[in-house]
């Protein structure tokens, strides 16, 4: 009975929000109402945006992996479905010594009522966990600048809406960077390290060798980290570490940092770097700090992988797939302000 109580009382919440909004929207008027901005729908695909202004068009792209880049310095957050822009809007992220941790996550946990255990029982309306340590997007109030505990507050109408296209283990890029494709401006750091790091769990690995362990984690999103110091690719599900391999990088120029999600279909090609495979399509959504592009292509030609374990990491993808490839060392001494794929 409490909670036919408690979504009643969300449902008559929303829908005060809805009328009130309606008229200021009239007048051209974020509103700013119960700690949530609701926010004004526009048709800006580009260029600057006012505080609570969003842009929402699901139907350019109706189905696929769905990333979201947001830009710290610009305050925005852009939407991408199977690689294409469907939406983007004003935020709010973390200010002072609570500033947003830039870096890639993934979504942990998605709850449209949920109320924060770290911030007095503050309501958090749709919202889509990035870390366990109280990071997380939600609807809030936007004031036009950094003002959250380290969150990213969106407008209520864009959060509702973002809440139905995202899925778990969806990437998420928060970068210091003010283009849309997000640059990251520190080295990567620790990257979904194993607890163990000894010889035990993590054995040597000569040349072509590689560890495969699927069974560990059977089911959720996969990231792939390719180390360049390393020479090294680490596959996890869920988190989970599943597999590795050694990687033999052709030529002396670093590889960068870059970060790619797997969209659906194929380019129809023969894969450059999977035997007997099509090389499927893939989005870049960050490039490095010094704004270098690479293709997947591109990065295929300079590297080597023993073709079986190969063949299983193209086996074990899916469309939402996250790809981040970095000159950075994958276990110890990490530079802590950036971190890849969080799951703790």
């Amino acid at each position: 009975m409490a909670k036919r109580s408690s979504l009643t009382a969300l449902n008559l919440h929303r829908m005060a929000l809805r009328i009130v909004a309606t008229v200021l929207v009239l007048m051209g008027t974020p509103l700013i109402l119960c700690a949530h901005t609701v926010g004004i729908e526009t048709n800006k695909a580009t260029g600057p945006l006012k505080p609570g202004e969003y842009y929402w068009k699901p139907e350019l792209s109706p189905r696929g992996p769905v990333v979201l880049v947001v830009s710290l310095p610009k305050q925005v957050m852009v939407v991408y479905r199977n690689g294409i822009q469907i939406g983007r809007s004003t935020v709010s992220t973390g200010a002072g010594k609570k500033a947003t941790p830039t870096g890639v996550f993934e979504i942990l946990q998605k709850k449209e009522e949920h109320y924060s255990n770290i911030y007095n029982n503050a309501p958090m309306p749709y919202m889509q966990r990035l870390t366990w340590t109280g990071i997380a997007l939600h609807a809030g109030k936007l004031p036009g600048y950094p003002a959250s505990k380290g969150c990213i507050r969106l407008p209520y109408d864009f959060s509702e809406r973002l809440f139905t296209v995202t899925k778990m283990g969806g990437t998420v890029i928060i970068a210091n960077d003010k283009s849309p494709n997000a640059a990251f401006t520190a080295n990567p750091g620790l990257a979904l390290a194993p607890k163990d790091t000894s010889e035990a769990t993590l054995p040597a690995l000569g040349k072509d060798q590689y560890q495969w362990m699927p069974e560990k984690s059977t089911k959720g999103p996969v990231t792939f980290l390719i180390s360049a110091s390393d020479h090294k690719l680490y596959a996890y599900r869920n988190g989970v570490l599943i597999g590795r391999g050694t990687v033999e990088i052709r030529g002396s120029r670093s590889l960068g940092d870059h970060t790619y999600t797997l969209l659906e279909g194929t380019t129809g090609k023969p894969s450059t770097l999977i035997p007997n495979r099509i090389a499927r399509r893939w989005m870049e959504v960050a490039t490095d700090s010094n704004g270098t592009t690479t293709t997947t292509e591109e990065l295929s030609r300079r590297l080597r992988i023993t073709p079986l374990f190969a063949q299983r990491l193209y086996d074990a993808i899916a469309p939402g797939t996250t790809i981040v490839v970095t000159d950075e060392a994958a276990l110890p001494d990490a530079d802590a302000n950036l971190t890849i794929i969080s799951n703790d």
